[in-house]
């Protein structure tokens, strides 16, 4: 458990967080096409490896050697995706965080697109969302993930029609305010809303898997969603204003120039 958070690294633009689990021959040309899409850019690649009984840690060693922006943290035992995602989150120290799926389904190279939408947008776009186009999946995992983006996207009314994208690209100030529970980063765009910020959306093209399996089922994702979904409602609902906030300036050069106007 982190018992501190590192500090903001004010050089580095973007931190790049891949969860993975026994992902060791995807990891291998994931890895190369992260520093493609930017190494125009000061970034970081996280791998949080989610307790592989792999070879991912020798492989991420040497992998290492010649990298100088990979950094490997490992799980002692599976503590799951979302627990994964969220470790790789606290530990990057980039203005900006990306995330994607440790499984070769996500293309990294729409980051620079998407990191780029947020700063066209200002300080009040927190969340870049990357929704798959023409979906690789099978019939059953197709239809049921479009089933629980419909049910979701009819109950938090968050405008995302595929939150279960892995390609997004969040502010790393907004992620330390969200509420941490299982499969929270399945909700980012709804909790971002909730904190009275917005989403922008980027069409992105979903690859097959190269190697390995899936490791979640139709009913992991649907029915479990569909509980969290409740949750996620409770707390957009409880979240009844947004403040404005502003800072008073109490310095005293400001008092005695009021005080002397008030005079003449």
């Amino acid at each position: 458990m982190l018992s501190t958070l590192p500090p903001l690294n004010h050089t580095l633009e973007v931190s790049v967080v891949i969860p993975c689990k026994n992902e060791r021959e995807n990891l291998a040309f994931l890895i190369d096409e992260v520093h493609a899409a930017l190494k125009e850019r000061a970034f970081e690649l996280i791998i949080v490896d989610d307790g592989s009984t792999d070879d991912t840690g020798p492989f991420l060693k040497e992998a290492a050697a010649t990298r100088p922006w990979l950094r490997h943290v490992r799980h002692e035992a599976s503590c799951g995706q979302s627990n994964a995602v969220r470790t790789g989150l606290l530990l990057a120290k980039g203005e900006f965080i990306a995330t994607l799926d440790g499984d070769g389904q996500n293309d990294p190279a729409f980051f620079p697109q998407m990191i780029d939408a947020l700063k066209a947008g200002g300080p009040d776009h927190a969340l870049a969302a990357g929704q798959r186009m023409k979906r690789t999946d099978g019939f059953v995992k197709k239809h049921g993930s479009r089933l629980a983006n419909k049910i979701r996207q009819s109950m938090l009314k968050d405008n995302t029609r595929d939150s279960g994208c892995g390609l997004k690209v969040i502010r790393r100030q907004v992620f330390l305010n969200l509420p941490f529970f299982e499969a929270w980063h399945r909700f980012l765009p709804a909790l971002v809303v909730r904190e009275g910020l917005k989403v922008v959306h980027i069409d992105v093209i979903d690859r097959g898997r190269s190697h390995g399996v899936s490791k979640y089922g139709i009913f992991d994702r649907l029915w479990v969603g569909i509980i969290d979904l409740f949750g996620v409602l409770w707390l957009r609902k409880r979240r009844k204003k947004i403040p404005v906030i502003t800072e008073i300036d109490l310095s005293p050069n400001t008092s005695s120039e009021a005080s002397g106007n008030n005079q003449h």
